[in-house]
């Protein structure tokens, strides 16, 4: 479930008891945060989750280009889960992610990659890719 921030959702006063509904039905449960909601957003749920998205494109579709302003925020995510003791938690980034990009967005915290325009349009083949974003992480 996306939410802008807290106060501007009426889906936010209905996020808890959702991801306890996951929970519940034996699940793991996440929030991912589009380019335009800032790190806080999450701070009332980040206990509540066992993942964190960030979207470091707008989502909607692939081959958009990675944007570097979101840097911050998933290196304030990752402050956040260390600070309430949650240093392994997931952190994952999708938008944008290929050779350029993946190891900013490691050194900025994250470390679940999402890679697809820049796997499946390589040219030099998928496996190329792949074993080119392993060596850089």
């Amino acid at each position: 479930m996306q939410i802008t921030s807290p106060s501007m959702s009426r889906a936010a006063g209905y996020l808890p008891a959702i991801i306890a509904e996951i929970h519940r039905l034996g699940c793991s449960a996440g929030i991912t945060l589009r380019p335009g909601t800032p790190a806080i957003a999450l701070a009332p749920y980040l206990e509540m989750v066992e993942m964190v998205l960030v979207m470091t494109v707008e989502p909607g579709f692939g081959g958009q280009s990675f944007m570097a302003g979101q840097l911050p925020k998933i290196t304030a995510i990752r402050r956040m889960m260390r600070d309430r003791g949650r240093d392994n938690m997931l952190l994952q980034v999708d938008g944008g992610v290929g050779s350029k990009t993946a190891q900013q967005v490691i050194l900025a915290g994250a470390n679940v990659l999402v890679a697809g325009s820049s796997v499946f349009n390589a040219p030099n083949g998928i496996q190329d890719a792949i074993s080119g974003l392993r060596a850089l992480v």
